[in-house]
């Protein structure tokens, strides 16, 4: 990945909820997507494109409904192709980042520490339900 979409990208990260900034910094995400890249035997300018549609779908600025058409376009496979590279890259990037991001939630919203105060706050806030999430 070049730098100039690296630091793009790295400004859009740091706009996203803490949880978020932390699943996707600390996931390997670059190198499994060259990695899924390598193995569909994309070029080096095709697995750029990869992991900027990447990127762009983890930080949200695409809808994922269209990621595999983008996939398609942008980077220049077939149809099948797109599906079979998006549906390793939810296997290995997507969903270990959304389940962490799950347990980080849902260990900041530990309702074991809750006390009176935080449940006031809880309720003068409109409720903040993301603790309820489950696995």
């Amino acid at each position: 990945m070049t730098e100039s979409i690296k630091q793009k990208l790295n400004e859009e990260i740091v706009k996203l909820p803490k949880e978020n900034q932390e699943a996707i910094n600390n996931s390997n995400w670059v190198k499994t997507t060259e990695s899924i890249g390598k193995d569909f035997l994309l070029l080096d300018d095709e697995i750029n494109k990869l992991q900027l549609e990447t990127g762009i779908a983890l930080i949200g600025l695409v809808d994922l409904n269209l990621f595999t058409l983008n996939i398609e376009y942008n980077v220049g496979v077939s149809k099948n192709e797109s599906i079979k590279i998006v549906d390793e890259l939810l296997e290995k990037v997507f969903t270990p980042i959304a389940n962490m991001i799950t347990s980080l939630t849902r260990d900041k919203y530990n309702p074991k520490n809750a006390t009176w105060d935080k449940t006031i706050n809880f309720i003068l806030s409109g409720g903040d339900y993301s603790y309820f999430v489950k696995k």
